[in-house]
């Protein structure tokens, strides 16, 4: 084994940490499976007297040139993070004729296009398994494994954060604030979370799986985001009662000849669904296609090693094609152009909770409501007092999500309704 191959490292924060551990460690089994020494050669830093571990005797700069004009270089990691300068590097790295790998999902969501347009007029690869799910393969076996099927559904529980702070309200019934701070505290959750609980970190994600599962280019503006802060544990509470698991699912289905849609919001999802029991940090994604059926994958989402063991591998895909003297990238594979089915035209069940006036007649003005916007009722019940209003708590039969926003406009202004605390979706078994 006489080849040497050489990686320029953009960043060393956590994951980067993780990426030059797992080469280190795995080194000789690493070697044995590329078919070549891997070694990081240089590093980018905003310190270059810092001393940091696993560094001790690699190059270190805070000048991007030094990594993308050395011609030994023939694979580039981007671990900065943010969109800029990070796009622009990528971008300048494929100029160069460097292979490029990255974790970076704001990225590969925004400007994917960019970059797969670049990768192929430079005939490089461009590979980022770690975008989406951390350590979990899920790029991969989509643009591979599954393209025999035709996918029609994938809900995915790919924000950890989220996840272990609906899991502490469920397990521990404790409120929003509470396991926010909890989360905090553990690391979990950044001291500005709005990324995270308001669903943006899952709407990049998700707008990735679509555009790849879906071959159709999804721009992250059309997905429509509704994240956690609203979630009380009242709703947690009757999602148990009722037989379901409140998760933040990022949810992209087909639709057939109304084209696409993707979004990220609460769901109350069956006990029995193979994702109702992930919980804490773990991420899963589930999918179905025509040809396999239903299928999940689940692992953790994030941190240091469980990352870098995806942007690992992609730097082995990478440095087998060297080897070999091949190209074999994977290109952008949004070769269809489907039209996007608005939110409005989506259907579901949905989970209503009201507080009311404690009168008679109030039912029947509910009930109203609903029928003159075409939503028909499977359940109604009301448990509980709320101060002096009753909490009224209505699940729908299957319907269309403009019906229902209509009966929740006419709720709102009748003089019995106080306020509509909740309002979320019910996943069919």
């Amino acid at each position: 084994m006489a080849k040497d191959i050489y990686v320029g490292l953009l960043g060393f924060g956590t994951v980067g940490t993780g990426v030059v551990r797992v080469l280190q460690e795995n080194a000789e089994d690493i070697a044995q499976k590329a078919g070549a020494r891997i070694h990081i050669k240089k590093v980018l830093v905003r310190d270059i007297t810092k001393k940091r571990e696993y560094l001790e005797k690699v190059e270190l700069t805070n000048r991007p040139e030094d990594i993308m004009d050395d011609p030994e270089i023939s694979i580039v990691i981007e671990l900065l993070g943010g969109l800029h300068p990070s796009r622009e590097l990528m971008l300048q790295a494929m100029e160069k004729g460097k292979q490029v790998v990255t974790a970076n999902k704001d990225v590969v969501a925004q400007f994917g296009h960019d970059l797969f347009d670049m990768a192929e007029k430079h005939n490089v690869a461009f590979r980022f398994e770690a975008s989406v799910g951390g350590g979990i393969p899920i790029i991969t076996p989509l643009k591979e494994c599954l393209t025999g099927n035709r996918i029609s559904d994938i809900m995915g529980i790919v924000n950890g954060t989220t996840n272990y702070m609906l899991t502490k309200m469920a397990e521990d019934g404790s409120d929003y604030n509470a396991v926010l701070k909890e989360a905090q505290r553990l690391g979990y959750a950044e001291a500005n979370p709005a990324a995270d609980v308001e669903g943006m970190d899952a709407a990049r994600k998700a707008a990735i799986l679509a555009s790849i599962a879906f071959n159709t280019r999804i721009q992250l503006d059309q997905v429509s985001v509704e994240g956690i802060t609203n979630i009380e544990p009242a709703d947690i509470n009757y999602a148990n009662q009722l037989g379901y698991v409140i998760k933040l699912l990022a949810v992209a289905k087909d639709y057939g000849d109304r084209g696409v849609n993707v979004r990220v919001h609460p769901v109350f999802l069956p006990s029995s669904h193979p994702l109702a029991s992930v919980k804490d940090v773990f991420n899963a994604i589930f999918l179905r296609g025509n040809a396999i059926g239903d299928a999940m994958f689940y692992g953790r989402g994030a941190g240091s090693l469980p990352t870098a063991s995806a942007v690992v591998a992609d730097v082995i895909s990478e440095a087998r094609d060297i080897v070999n003297d091949q190209s074999s990238p994977i290109g952008c594979t949004c070769y269809n152009k489907r039209p996007f089915c608005p939110l409005e035209d989506t259907e579901s069940s949905y989970y209503v909770r009201l507080h009311v006036k404690d009168e008679p007649g109030v039912l029947g003005a509910i009930a109203t409501a609903f029928g003159d916007s075409n939503v028909s009722l499977k359940s109604v019940i009301q448990t509980r007092m709320v101060g002096t209003n009753a909490e009224i708590v209505a699940v729908t039969h299957v319907v269309k999500h403009s019906h229902l926003q209509k009966a929740a406009d006419i709720l709102s202004s009748l003089a019995v309704v106080d306020k509509i605390r909740s309002v979320i979706r019910v996943e069919a078994e």
